[in-house]
């Protein structure tokens, strides 16, 4: 029996500044955002990121041609086929049955079926966008999630003997790890190193989407705990079946996640930042919970986008037109094109977005005279404020703009609209000295080989104390003054 050593690395480490360099934190997640203003943070100093060593045990010797398989491919369609079984039956009770079905287009379910069912999910009161019929199928019509960019539909949905729909799940089979904020590109690189393929896998997530919610979506019925033990039965055996590497389900709830460790899947944490709306009545009153030297530095920040002779507009619904989403298509780009180089959205997403969801899309915009000049996507929800996407003109600085945009139109829209948080998703902890802090994010992650699943389970345990210490430590720090949480 041979013992090799496998290596997983952390993508990035920040380490509190004073701190001896054994305090670092995995990147958990990321930001369709990002700054050009080139933020400073006193806290964290960027380190190389150092290896985590684990061992495997192989009883067999390997040898194997790689394919695009192994390390995944986001270019090329996906052409995976498989003799699995696409539908399950399940028995309830002695004499009711429910029936599991893999769709590979959120169209063959209605929209009035499905958000039913994320609405029962996640109660009217905190209604999730992102989880809308609306959003999901504005992905695929727009060629934005499909078969041709690796993202295929898999969706899960369960009926009674009657066909009621019980159930519904967001799901891809997918041939690579981009658009998904959960990053595990190492665990592929370890399985092709060893000769396993890790692509294709199966996804539930909302693509390109870091917001928790449900992801297992059920109708309010006396029985929906028993659907929901139906419906991880038959994704494990979709992914056992079809031979997958692995299954995962990204930024669920926190209950969610706790029942699925208790499945046997292996749970991660991450962290991401957002803002408290502590019954605030305007954006002065927000700014005096804050610390004197934070406070004076927003004032400052916020006082440089008239000094531009930039004008900041709230737009929604029917206030957004197609010349603001061709415009905002621009910016996106800009800032795919400078940062990844890869754009996931297409232009018909966004004018099928704001076509679809109504007022439920909030576009923040900053004109320079008769011009568009910059632009921050936000949807907004039951409760919450999502922060989504920003850009702007390319070939152009305005000082602060990214703040004022992405972080301070936000807390204005929130207090405005008497919504309990915004979320402005993972990285950038430039966010916490502008009012948004640390909370921690779900993932959970099902891996058939038992040897690779013992290394991960490893890695994910030193990475989860990392995480909660590094979260500790920020709102140790943090901007408010004391005794404000």
């Amino acid at each position: 029996m041979s013992i090799k050593n496998l290596y997983i690395h952390y993508p990035m480490i920040g380490v509190a500044e004073g701190c001896s360099g054994e305090v670092g934190m995995a990147s958990v997640g990321g930001s369709v955002r990002s700054c050009t203003c080139s933020p400073s943070s006193s806290f964290f100093l960027r380190k190389a990121p150092s290896p985590v060593r684990f061992k495997l045990k192989f009883r067999f010797k390997i040898n194997a041609l790689f394919g695009d398989w192994g390390l995944g491919n986001r270019k090329n369609s996906l052409s995976f086929s498989s003799n699995h079984q696409n539908q399950f039956t399940f028995s309830l009770t002695d004499t009711d049955t429910v029936r599991v079905s893999v769709l590979s287009s959120i169209s063959d379910v209605s929209a009035k079926e499905w958000d039913a069912c994320a609405v029962d999910a996640t109660g009217p009161n905190s209604f999730n966008p992102f989880l809308s019929h609306a959003f999901l199928s504005a992905l695929e019509h727009s060629a934005s999630a499909v078969r041709e960019t690796g993202w295929m539909p898999h969706h899960i949905v369960a009926k009674d003997q009657t066909n009621n729909i019980l159930a519904v799940v967001p799901l891809y089979l997918k041939t690579h790890s981009y658009g998904e904020f959960v990053f595990d590109h190492s665990w592929a690189n370890a399985y092709h190193s060893y000769g396993y393929k890790y692509y294709p896998k199966l996804q539930s997530c909302v693509p390109f989407t870091p917001v928790t919610g449900s992801r297992i979506l059920l109708r309010n019925t006396s029985f929906k705990d028993q659907i929901f033990d139906i419906i991880v039965s038959a994704m494990k055996d979709i992914t056992a079946n079809s031979q997958l590497s692995s299954l995962h389900v990204t930024f669920p709830s926190e209950t969610e996640w706790l029942k699925l460790t208790q499945k046997g899947f292996l749970p991660r944490i991450g962290m991401q930042y957002h803002w408290k709306n502590r019954n605030y009545r305007s954006f002065d009153d927000f700014l005096m919970d804050m610390k004197q030297s934070k406070r004076k530095n927003i004032r400052q920040e916020r006082k440089k986008i008239s000094a531009q002779n930039l004008i900041m507009k709230r737009l929604r619904g029917h206030e957004i037109k197609a010349r603001h989403w061709d415009s905002f298509y621009t910016f996106y780009r800009n800032t795919t094109d400078n940062k990844w180089g890869t754009a996931h959205l297409t232009r018909e997403f966004f004018h099928e977005l704001g076509s679809k969801m109504g007022d439920n899309v909030l576009l923040v915009v900053a004109e320079e005279g008769d011009e568009l000049v910059a632009g921050a996507l936000n949807l907004i929800g039951g409760d919450t404020l999502f922060g989504r996407l920003w850009g702007c003109l390319p070939r152009s600085y305005y000082p602060s703009l990214h703040f004022e945009a992405c972080y301070y139109q936000a807390i204005e829209a929130a207090i405005e609209l008497n919504l309990k948080k915004v979320e402005a998703g993972a990285q950038g902890e430039h966010k916490i000295q502008r009012g948004y802090l640390p909370v921690t994010t779900y993932s959970c992650h099902y891996l058939i080989d038992e040897e690779f699943r013992e290394a991960i389970q490893d890695f994910l345990e030193r990475e989860a104390s990392q995480v909660k210490l590094v979260i500790k430590l920020l709102h140790d720090s943090g901007p408010f003054k004391e005794g404000i949480v």
